[in-house]
């Protein structure tokens, strides 16, 4: 496959400038004194505030007493010699579907406004308030996680940064975290990934998303969408900010990330599904990537990957998603219909479609797939592809119209779907294309890989930055 490349794409950085300091980078000013949590924090929620910008529709609920104490509290334990990691201090969102104590987990809904608080925390918000992160809010995102564009009738629509005042959606499900990154309002945020949650807006809005394995991270305290392909992940600024956030979530101990050197990796470029309908600046940026790759001395292989095929079959009827979600909602939307985005109600609603016997025959294919995905990936490093086939659709052209919001919802989910239900792992580099458009380099390994494919990308990184 040939794609015409500007010459900019040739021979310029790939990556899209970085927006904001790296976690690294905000670790070392509060380490030498330069800045304080409080500092960080009241920079963050001045931005939420700024009318002009996001912060309305990138946030659900933002307490900033309760910030601005916590942001004390890590500058005392600082001051006194026990901050509880080098980023202790460090402002951070959650996407509205986790637990946080005392809170309302409304999961973007109306539906569970009248729920209790939480308890305690999530396993993932306590582990990144053990390591001192400051949560600044709670992220707006789909309603339940139920679609890759992230759009939300009740709170409103995040815009991303590329051609804002067009407006342009965030991507899903995790679409107020990523544009919280984007604009400053938030140093990294919490989200989670289903069929692409994390790496879709990462994608959309000129950012780095990590998809774990689905195991990797405790997903107790996270409102379910698939109970079979959940996972809970980061969204940041680069690939080391993800790896380590990745560490504190898996409960890992802290390590330096090696960027791996880009010579002699083995990419595989799957052409069967991935490459379909790529609109053609996704199409140049991604071809500039890997003629960038390739230069570098990686040996990258453009070959059918067939269990691709099978993932649309097995989806006909609304896949895992359907079926677990609409376990978890059948009460709710007997009870309370008519609160619930339509869009999202009706695709929950087709878990009914599903019989035992079909669940049954789901879980088997999926099985198969993923021993037949894994052994076709045995030989390679990565695989390497485009996050999305389009880039963030206009907010305008899909507000009322369900086909064209239908089309550019699986367009924007179908990739990193893939790569959710062969169980692997993956991360989304944000490329910039032409104008500036965002365009997502998503990078894959088999589950239980994260490390390794971490590792990779950061050396992925290093070269398309240069």
């Amino acid at each position: 496959m040939w794609w015409p490349m500007s010459q900019s794409l040739v021979s310029s950085p790939l990556l899209a400038p970085l927006s904001g300091p790296t976690l690294a980078d905000l670790a070392a000013d509060l380490a030498a004194g330069r800045t304080t949590s409080r500092a960080l924090t009241e920079a963050c929620l001045a931005r939420i505030s700024d009318p002009t910008g996001e912060g309305a529709r990138a946030f659900v609920k933002v307490d900033a007493e309760a910030a601005l104490a916590a942001a004390d509290a890590q500058d005392g334990l600082r001051r006194a010699g026990a901050a509880p990691s080098v980023f202790a201090g460090i402002p951070i969102g959650v996407k509205d579907l986790f637990d946080v104590a005392g809170e309302v987990t409304a999961a973007g809904s109306k539906v569970l406004a009248d729920a209790p608080p939480a308890t305690r925390d999530a396993p993932a918000v306590a582990r990144l308030r053990r390591a001192g992160f400051v949560v600044i809010g709670r992220n707006t995102m789909t309603e339940f996680a139920y679609s890759g564009l992230g759009m939300n009738p009740h709170y409103g629509h995040p815009r991303a940064p590329f051609e804002r005042a067009v407006g342009r959606v965030s991507g899903g499900s995790t679409s107020g975290g990523a544009v919280a990154v984007a604009d400053g309002m938030a140093h990294a945020a919490l989200g989670t990934d289903t069929g692409g949650s994390c790496r879709i807006p990462a994608a959309f809005c000129g950012i780095t998303g990590f998809k774990p394995t689905a195991r990797r991270v405790p997903k107790e305290g996270a409102f379910p969408l698939s109970g079979s392909l959940d996972s809970v992940g980061p969204l940041a600024r680069s690939v080391a900010c993800c790896a380590s956030l990745d560490a504190i979530l898996a409960g890992d101990e802290a390590a330096e990330l090696v960027a791996r050197p880009v010579a002699g990796l083995r990419l595989l470029v799957p052409t069967t599904v991935a490459l379909d309908g790529l609109e053609p600046d996704v199409a140049a940026t991604f071809e500039a990537a890997l003629a960038r790759l390739t230069a570098a001395g990686a040996v990258v292989t453009s070959a059918p990957f067939p269990e691709f095929a099978d993932v649309a079959p097995m989806n006909a009827k609304g896949g895992f998603t359907a079926a677990e979600s609409y376990a978890v909602h059948r009460q709710l939307l007997a009870e309370k219909a008519g609160a619930y985005d339509p869009r999202v109600a009706v695709r929950i609603g087709r878990g009914a479609e599903q019989s035992a016997a079909d669940y049954l025959d789901l879980v088997a294919a999926r099985n198969a797939l993923v021993a037949q995905a894994m052994a076709r990936l045995a030989p390679f490093d990565a695989l390497v592809l485009p996050t999305s086939p389009i880039l963030p659709p206009r907010i305008a052209d899909l507000a009322t119209d369900d086909a064209a919001y239908g089309k550019a919802n699986l367009a924007a989910l179908r990739n990193p779907t893939l790569i959710n239900m062969i169980d692997g792992c993956a991360v989304s580099l944000p490329l910039a294309g032409p104008g500036g458009a965002p365009v997502g380099l998503m990078l894959a390994a088999a589950g239980g890989r994260d490390g390794e494919l971490l590792a990779l990308a950061a050396g992925v990184e290093a070269l398309l930055k240069a």
